[in-house]
């Protein structure tokens, strides 16, 4: 377990559980238990993982019983700093050789529990053993929470994009003929911390042949003069909100033909989907705007994967941008437009920007260029 730089509240905190408690209670559970992850850092401001111990935080429908935070004793200190009385949460800590996960469940009534997705197996299993014999998913409770973004939330995302932002507008200093994909990395992951990051998540440094892997890493492949590279970067502030943006770069002129025409294509698929975006449009529909910019111009067959994902706390959540999701579209909302061609053995390119619904339309969170950007 470990803390984060919180940009929580006591009031938040209490506003979100006491959500949770009502979204639970229309779902029919008797409780939800949220282990270490992004939704227990959404609830607390809790940042770390799972371990072999168990710690979770017991949200019970019933009001009249309090929300229950397990912890190993020997890692509560990690957690003493936060408003547990003020929250109405009790604390039940543990030594090794008790039963912790029949401790989180004591004093629960009768019903299904619904368990935060990312659980192990090892304690997910053993809240069965202990009683839990009808559980749950939590995300599509979660979900209905962490969808819209605050006030506060946005502002962290908008400063993560224009930090990656930052990371985007240098990249030109270490791309070029004769370095390898991985060294090309390696600077970039150093300053999208020195840029602000807490860390760097991902760095996708596709040259070439390799841009065509939408999620291809880094390789030892040389760089050559006409390369097409695709650079996928980003990461979490200290806060824990994530950027996440990709552009397309040539080594000088590319050396593949058909490479204008399409980008032309993929910079207006791009824009169609982002021009889509509003209050009241499905996910599915603006899929459907990148998708059919691409099937005009013959190139449907190289778009592969969804137009986008929803970043928050978590690189991927909900919503998703994608067919078949008839979801409408609020305020609030986040997510990435990142429509891509993918031309196998030859080269890719990929357009992605974070974006926002606001209740007038749409803000884009990363400014950067979207020309292929000749170096």
């Amino acid at each position: 377990m470990g803390v984060s730089a919180a940009v929580l509240d006591v009031t938040t905190m209490r506003d979100r559980l006491g959500r949770l408690r009502d979204r639970a209670a229309e779902a029919g559970v008797a409780a939800v238990v949220i282990t270490p992850g992004s939704d227990l850092r959404y609830l607390l401001g809790v940042g770390g993982s799972s371990f072999e111990r168990l710690t979770a935080l017991v949200v019970p429908t019933d009001r009249a019983l309090a929300p229950v935070l397990v912890s190993p004793a020997l890692e509560f200190a990690g957690l003493g700093h936060l408003p547990l009385d003020d929250l109405g949460v009790e604390v039940r800590t543990w030594v090794d050789g008790e039963d912790a996960h029949a401790l989180a469940l004591a004093g629960l009534g009768a019903g299904p529990l619904a368990v935060s997705d990312m659980t192990p197996a090892l304690h997910l299993l053993q809240l069965r053993d202990a009683g839990a014999a009808e559980q749950r998913l939590a995300g599509p409770i979660l979900r209905e929470l962490r969808m819209r973004k605050d006030v506060v939330e946005l502002s962290q995302l908008r400063a993560a994009g224009a930090a990656i932002d930052r990371v985007h507008a240098r990249v030109a200093q270490w791309l070029r003929p004769g370095r390898t994909e991985a060294q090309v990395a390696a600077d970039i992951a150093a300053a999208i911390v020195e840029e602000g990051h807490a860390a760097a998540d991902f760095v996708i440094v596709g040259s070439g042949p390799n841009g065509a892997s939408p999620h291809h890493s880094v390789s030892d492949r040389v760089i050559e003069r006409g390369d097409v590279v695709v650079v996928d970067i980003g990461g979490p502030l200290p806060s824990g909100y994530n950027s996440d943006s990709t552009r397309t770069y040539a080594v000088g002129s590319p050396h593949e033909p058909d490479v204008a025409g399409a980008y032309a294509a993929l910079q207006a698929a791009q824009q169609a989907a982002v021009d889509a975006v509003r209050p009241g449009v499905t996910c599915e529909s603006v899929d459907a705007a990148a998708r059919s910019v691409l099937a005009d111009a013959e190139l449907a067959d190289r778009f592969i994967h969804r137009t986008g994902h929803g970043i928050g706390l978590d690189v991927h959540e909900e919503p998703y941008i994608v067919t078949g999701n008839d979801l409408p579209l609020e305020a609030g909302m986040t997510f990435s437009i990142e429509p891509g061609v993918y031309v196998r053995g030859r080269w890719g390119a990929r357009i992605e920007d974070i974006v926002a619904v606001t209740p007038e339309g749409v803000e884009r969170f990363n400014t950067r260029p979207h020309d292929l950007a000749i170096l």
